[in-house]
C-alpha cells in the first residue's frame, strides 16, 4: 500500500486509537507516534442491533468495543470538519473498522486512502510499517 508523506496513520482496536504519521516515503513508510486520544464513548446505539442471545451466549460482540468505533469516526470527523486535511490510513480489526466505515462523514471520507482490516494497535512500529506497505 502506498501511504503518502506526513500521511495519518489510524490503529483501532475496540479500546484503543493510537495515531501515527508517515515521516518516510510512500513505498517505505516509517512512523512516529502522534497521540493516543481518550474518546469519549456516547454512540451506543452503534451495536444495538448485535445485542442479541447469540451474541450473548458466545461473547462475541461488546457494546462499549462497538461504540469506540464509532467515537473514532466521530474524532476523525471533528478534526476534518474543523479543517484536518492529511491522508488517512485506517488498520482496525474488522468490526471497528466496520463501525467506523458506518460513521464516517463524506468529507473525512474523502481523506482516507485505506484500509486494512487488522488489529495492530501493540504491534511494534516497524513491523507496523512492514505490514501496511505489503498490504
Amino acid at each position: 500500500m502506498k501511504i503518502p508523506h506526513q500521511a495519518l496513520v489510524a490503529l483501532a482496536d475496540g479500546e484503543r486509537l493510537v495515531i501515527l504519521r508517515n515521516i518516510g516515503q510512500p513505498f517505505e513508510p516509517r512512523f512516529e507516534k502522534v497521540s493516543e486520544p481518550d474518546l469519549l464513548l456516547t454512540n451506543f446505539h452503534a451495536g444495538v442491533r448485535h445485542q442479541g442471545s447469540g451474541g450473548e451466549r458466545t461473547g462475541g460482540t461488546d457494546i462499549d468495543e462497538l461504540a469506540h468505533g464509532a467515537a473514532i469516526a466521530e474524532w476523525f470527523n471533528k478534526a476534518t470538519l474543523n479543517g484536518a486535511q492529511e491522508p488517512v490510513v485506517i488498520a482496525a480489526d474488522p468490526k471497528t473498522l466496520g463501525q467506523i466505515r458506518q460513521h464516517c462523514h463524506q468529507e473525512f471520507e474523502a481523506r482516507i486512502v485505506g484500509e486494512v482490516a487488522k488489529e495492530l494497535v501493540n504491534t511494534p512500529l516497524p513491523e507496523v510499517a512492514r505490514i501496511l506497505s505489503e498490504a
